[in-house]
């Protein structure tokens, strides 16, 4: 029973250690993307993601896929199939409430779903089951291709929204 913590140590450090580079590109992209500026006489942070979902049409597809990296290599540290689950729930309704125009955006400045994701990354990497399995790589490319299909569609309805509006004003 003594010998279970040590070797428990070890093997969460080590883990720890070789996904460290991963880790730090994921950290410094979610925190581009939901936290990166001070509003000015505010507490409040935002990122990209927000200032991306202010174009129409496109904004929130690009903002899905740089979120799509971040699922990406959770998935190569082998984070559970219900850890990824959640992650891309997370995006799907942040890419959907932000296409709605003003409030979806108002969405975004709050819902942070790159940084709730990161800490679902992180409570899998401060204590990493022993022995798991890694997650399969089918699951893993279905997984990304449905964000990916799902993140085209809702820019795909944008432009077509955007592009009726604007030719009703003709």
């Amino acid at each position: 029973m003594a010998d279970a913590r040590p070797v428990s140590t070890h093997l969460s450090t080590e883990f720890h250690q070789t996904h460290a580079p991963k880790l730090k590109r994921i950290r410094q992209l979610s925190q581009l993307l939901d936290g990166a500026i001070v509003i000015p006489g505010t507490k409040q942070r935002i990122g990209l993601d927000p200032i991306l979902g202010l174009i129409p049409g496109g904004g929130d597809t690009v903002s899905a896929l740089l979120s799509g990296y971040i699922i990406i290599e959770a998935a190569r540290m082998g984070l559970p199939r219900k850890a990824l689950m959640q992650m891309v729930g997370n995006i799907v309704l942040d890419t959907f409430a932000g296409t709605v125009p003003v409030l979806g955006d108002v969405f975004d400045v709050f819902s942070k779903a790159n940084l709730r994701n990161m800490q679902i990354v992180e409570s899998h990497v401060q204590a990493p089951p022993p022995n798991s399995a890694k997650t399969d790589k089918l699951f893993i490319a279905l997984l990304i291709v449905g964000l990916i299909m799902f993140a085209l569609a809702v820019g795909g309805i944008a432009v077509l929204v955007w592009s009726s509006i604007a030719n009703s004003f003709r």
